[in-house]
């Protein structure tokens, strides 16, 4: 079952169960895959990787949303992007911890003969690369400078 024939199937669940915030988020979600099949230059079908980065997109949002309205003092509109922020992850695949980040950026540093902050620019693209959806681009960049110095 693909993760577009999933949240069609758990959104009919949400509905059953009478579930909001799980169908807000499902929604949600359906609509950027929607969007993301219909528009220009799309295929009409989106593969289960192209999904998980629309499904990484929308976490990120969520995330910066939960920032701002704590920051704000809205911890009402907080709560709900944290409801659909935990829906979302169900579909995401797991996050590396940061010893397992730091143990992949040292291996990519030792390759690219990476050794001052200077090398970041030629580590960091090669990094995003291989630890695509399995680490936040926050966490790496921040591991990745204090390996550097």
């Amino acid at each position: 079952m693909s993760l577009q024939q999933q949240i069609n199937a758990d959104i009919i669940t949400a509905m059953k169960s009478k579930d909001e915030s799980s169908l807000r988020a499902l929604r949600a979600l359906k609509s950027a895959l929607l969007l993301a099949a219909t528009a220009e230059g799309g295929k009409g079908e989106i593969s289960d990787d192209e999904a998980i980065k629309i499904f990484q997109k929308s976490a990120k949002q969520r995330k910066e949303s939960i920032e701002v309205f704590e920051k704000n003092g809205r911890l009402d509109l907080a709560t709900a992007e944290k409801e659909e922020l935990a829906v979302i992850e169900k579909y995401l695949p797991k996050q590396m911890d940061e010893a397992a980040i730091a143990e992949a950026l040292k291996n990519i540093i030792a390759e690219l003969k990476a050794t001052t902050s200077a090398d970041f620019g030629k580590v960091m693209p090669v990094a995003m690369k291989t630890l695509a959806g399995k680490a936040d681009g926050k966490i790496i960049s921040a591991i990745l400078k204090q390996l550097l110095g």
